[in-house]
């Protein structure tokens, strides 16, 4: 017997086993029915239990494909069951409220606060957004998420991951312990320059100030000038730009060309940064859901309980309908050791009807769901 003959064995089983499979998830869509009429969660553990007991015991060496088979049917009939079981839970009012902004496209235009001084990145990234907004600088990050939560400023504008240095935690503290959402995302290319009174030379400088998040993507640089460089952390790279301006010939600035304009210094050095492809993800932030034309990425913060498998179960919805996972970070909750709350990021839009589903399961299946918003970056 040869391999066409082999395969032809095994297409005459997969004639059988699809129209198989289309029965069984027909029935799904029965037992989904009779569960939403009276009002029976879709998961149902100690039947599936039971099953793949049954599959374990008839499955001799092939134990271990036939349970891996079994579990993804599980996963596929849930999946066609959330669809179909999909009601009025708070997350899909809150989608269908943003989604009264569908149909325009992202403002120009409004009253929008920064992180910082002129010359941040967080203004960059600002007038790249809102080529006619009016910019408000704030002290600090959570100075920003308060003007936009409490209606002083339309848009904030912040830093919440970069290419070379990973997450700004700060912005994801903040994403959760505040009431705003995401409306837009935008990807600023950074290039930092060493900056000084003009006159300074590289051997003269003793400590550099700049934004924690900065020194980290040019560690290799500052690493490189000795032992006898202090890095010093500040709150931003322009205000970093501002002190230098104040301070004697031994201090320098990691900040933007911009910055070191504004505040009469010279670079001393230019492209200090650890990778060419450096780049800053920003995000702007509104009080309430707003899903313009376009939204392809939605953020969430998702708790699970604390036991083997709850991760698995959340991941398995996303997967069964095909929803890429773009992002997946954890953070661990004050007072609780060792438990997390997840922040996601997916490729997805809320006008598809897959997504809402999954939406609502998770919604269902999670310890506790917020949706930060279905948006799109640019």
């Amino acid at each position: 017997m040869d391999l066409s003959d082999i395969r032809k064995k095994i297409d005459g089983i997969d004639q059988k086993l699809l129209p198989l499979f289309l029965e069984r998830m027909n029935i799904s869509k029965e037992v989904a029915e009779y569960k939403k009429a009276n009002d029976l969660p879709v998961l149902n553990k100690q039947r599936e239990r039971d099953i793949l007991k049954w599959v374990r015991e008839e499955s001799g060496d092939m134990e271990l494909y036939a349970d891996r088979l079994y579990n993804t049917i599980f996963e596929l009939s849930r999946a066609l069951q959330d669809g179909i079981m999909v009601g009025e839970s708070r997350v899909i009012r809150e989608v269908q409220k943003g989604l009264e902004y569908k149909d325009l496209s992202f403002p120009q235009s409004g009253r929008i606060a920064c992180q910082g001084v002129e010359g941040a990145y967080g203004q960059m990234a600002a007038d790249k957004m809102f080529p006619r907004g009016d910019l408000t600088f704030f002290k600090t990050f959570e100075g920003v998420f308060d003007a936009v939560e409490s209606g002083l400023c339309d848009y904030g504008v912040l830093p919440i991951e970069n290419s070379s240095n990973g997450s700004v935690r700060m912005t994801y503290d903040l994403l959760r312990t505040k009431n705003v959402k995401i409306i837009r995302s935008e990807r600023l290319c950074i290039r930092h320059e060493l900056l000084a009174k003009p006159g300074t030379k590289l051997s003269d400088i003793k400590e550099i100030h700049s934004h924690e998040q900065a020194l980290g993507q040019c560690r290799s640089f500052i690493k490189s000038l000795g032992a006898g460089v202090k890095a010093v952390p500040c709150l931003n790279t322009a205000m970093a730009a501002e002190l230098v301006a104040k301070s004697d010939g031994t201090v320098a600035a990691i900040a933007s060309h911009s910055a070191g304009k504004l505040n009469g210094l010279v670079p001393i050095a230019d492209n200090i940064q650890d990778s060419d492809n450096n780049y800053t993800r920003f995000i702007c932030i509104a009080r309430d859901t707003r899903i313009y034309a376009g939204a392809d990425r939605i953020s969430l913060i998702l708790t699970c309980e604390h036991k083997p498998g709850a991760l698995y179960e959340i991941l398995a919805k996303l997967a069964a309908v095909g929803i890429n996972l773009i992002k997946l970070e954890s953070c661990p909750i004050v007072g609780h050791d060792f438990e997390f709350i997840f922040f996601f990021e997916l490729q997805a839009s809320v006008l598809d009807e897959r997504t809402i589903a999954v939406l609502d399961a998770l919604e269902k299946t999670a310890e506790s769901l917020i949706f930060l918003g279905n948006y799109r970056e640019a």
